[in-house]
């Protein structure tokens, strides 16, 4: 109980020392584009019915379905310490083949192409 409290006072005075150093520390040079409420890259008085590449679309869904893979694979090392590892092994094994598949099938029809 004693270690618990010193990790929570140590925890408790670390966050505070960093949310300090976090908000005194950084120079604030305020400028036309900072204060301007856009910062994508837009002009903020143009249409908005601006033509947008999907491209970016894709690549946003790529990386995302490659990101779960990880999370979806992170525990796969531990489960092969199992005594009996062939289950976690197939459904690892069947995650890498359904995303692979997809990969190549990505890859073949030009989806990968950022250029057109």
């Amino acid at each position: 109980m004693n270690s618990f409290l010193i990790y929570l006072l140590i925890a408790i005075t670390l966050s505070f020392i960093l949310s300090i150093v976090g908000h005194r520390l950084p120079t604030r040079n305020m400028d036309q584009e900072k204060l301007s409420p856009y910062e994508c890259g837009f002009d903020p008085q143009a249409s908005a019915r601006l033509p947008f590449s999907l491209r970016f679309f894709l690549v946003a869904i790529l990386f995302l379905l490659f990101d779960l893979e990880i999370a979806l694979l992170l525990p796969f090392p531990a489960a092969l310490s199992a005594r009996d590892p062939q289950l976690s092994f197939t459904l690892a094994f069947l995650i890498l083949l359904i995303l692979t598949i997809g990969l190549i099938y990505e890859w073949m029809e030009g989806g990968l192409e950022w250029a057109e």
